[in-house]
């Protein structure tokens, strides 16, 4: 479990409540509602589900590309997502706009072997604006609104603590 100065950016997402909050200051000073695994919460390697515990932001993707940008592999298909390459597409599992991918941090919970969640391509990404937030629906990913996402991108670096937990926050 990281040590996270008081003064420190953080984010924490609830799957109980399908919202992500950004703690600053041990305060939650924005909130955003998000779409977890449909599957629920676990970490096993192709569970489809959300994995739990602290992570930490890895990579930052798609900074300068625009919004609905399509990713497939992480990389920029050069496509912009719209409702008639959706028909063309009908099985895609969407990834637009921009991907913050996540590493666990607790080795043999969502680190390392079959729990790993780097390995099991774990983003928070942004999603076609028709597809619900505050519902439980992904394959195992976090997704979001696209502008929520971007402003959500912009205020985060590399290394940012991510806690994923079934509870809702009691940060107020």
């Amino acid at each position: 479990m990281p040590i996270i100065p008081p003064s420190s950016l953080w984010l924490h997402i609830s799957i109980q409540t399908q919202q992500l909050w950004i703690i600053k200051n041990q305060k939650k000073i924005q909130s955003y509602s998000i779409s977890t695994a449909l599957n629920g919460a676990g970490c096993q390697k192709n569970s489809g589900c959300t994995p739990l515990g602290w992570h930490q932001i890895q990579l930052k993707i798609g900074a300068s590309c625009p919004i609905y940008a399509v990713f497939v592999q992480r990389r920029s298909t050069g496509e912009i997502y719209t409702p008639d390459l959706a028909k063309q597409y009908p099985q895609r599992d969407w990834i637009l706009t921009r991907i913050l991918w996540l590493s666990g941090q607790q080795l043999g919970v969502n680190r390392g072997g079959e729990v790993d969640t780097l390995s099991r391509f774990i983003y928070i990404h942004g999603t076609p604006e028709t597809e619900p937030m505050g519902i439980a629906k992904s394959h195992g990913c976090i997704r979001m609104q696209n502008n929520d996402l971007i402003s959500l991108f912009d205020q985060v670096e590399n290394k940012t603590p991510v806690l994923i937990e079934k509870p809702p926050c009691s940060l107020s």
